[in-house]
């Protein structure tokens, strides 16, 4: 008999999944490989486009309509996923042109504002949408980009995953008592969909060559997808309000 896989059992909602590239589908495909049934999300003209690469995955999930600026699609997250749900993957980001590339002090609020609503809001959005059908031993996890610097380029989207931080702090003073671990895992720098629409972002890129201790891979998103699967598992039961660094140590070390 083959030994147990660590999400046999269990019922995820995976959001973000795109291309095969994105950080989600990995996670995704990771989370099916160690036994979970999944549910991915989508919305407007990004349906077809995630139905495609769940048609890649080895065994091809249901997607929903969710967009998290629409209290209605919200409001009846609980009921379309259609069960109950031991883990949630937050994979939501977003920022208008004007909140990247610098600029920083003339971005306009309404673009600020969406930027923090998409990219850091809606992991609470997400978590209150879905607690009807979590329960004790449920994991919350977002992905994450380390907050601590100011980073070129990264602007108003660095101000939002700050918020994503903090908000994922409370979260998990608010749910904990309900059994459910709220983490967040920082990855370093993909080449994503997400990342080509930064500005600079191959600066990430060097910063990395030179400061990670155990290297690291822009086109390797499977230690960001091995640790999200192991936050969503039952290895970590007191674990929550956590960040948890897969970026090969580049967090750690100064200039």
């Amino acid at each position: 008999m083959p030994p147990p896989r660590l999400l046999d059992g269990k019922r995820l909602l995976v959001t973000g999944v795109l291309s095969p590239a994105s950080i989600a589908y990995a996670v995704a495909e990771r989370a099916q490989e160690e036994g979970a049934e999944l549910v991915l999300t989508s919305f407007g003209r990004a349906m077809r486009v995630t139905r495609r690469a769940a048609g890649r995955l080895a065994t091809e999930p249901e997607v929903i309509e969710l967009d998290v600026q629409s209290e209605e699609d919200l409001a009846g997250l609980s009921e379309r996923v259609g069960g109950p749900l031991d883990g949630v993957v937050h994979a939501i980001a977003f920022a208008p042109e004007s909140c990247l590339g610098g600029g920083f002090v003339d971005a306009p609020w309404d673009d600020v504002a969406t930027s923090l609503e998409v990219s850091a809001y809606s992991l609470a959005a997400l978590a209150r949408a879905c607690r009807p059908v979590m329960g004790d031993g449920a994991s919350v996890v977002g992905l994450d980009f380390d907050a601590s610097h100011a980073w070129p380029a990264y602007d108003w989207m660095g101000v939002s995953k700050a918020a994503l931080e903090s908000i994922a702090r409370y979260l998990a003073r608010e749910l904990g008592p309900e059994g459910i671990r709220v983490n967040l895992v920082a990855a370093g720098p993909l080449r994503t969909i997400a990342a080509r629409s930064i500005p600079g972002f191959a600066g990430f890129e060097q910063v990395w060559k030179e400061r990670a201790p155990l290297g690291w891979a822009v086109d390797d998103a499977a230690p960001v997808a091995a640790a999200c699967v192991a936050l969503l598992s039952d290895l970590f039961p007191a674990t929550t309000g956590e960040i948890v660094h897969v970026d090969g140590g580049a967090h750690a070390v100064g200039a």
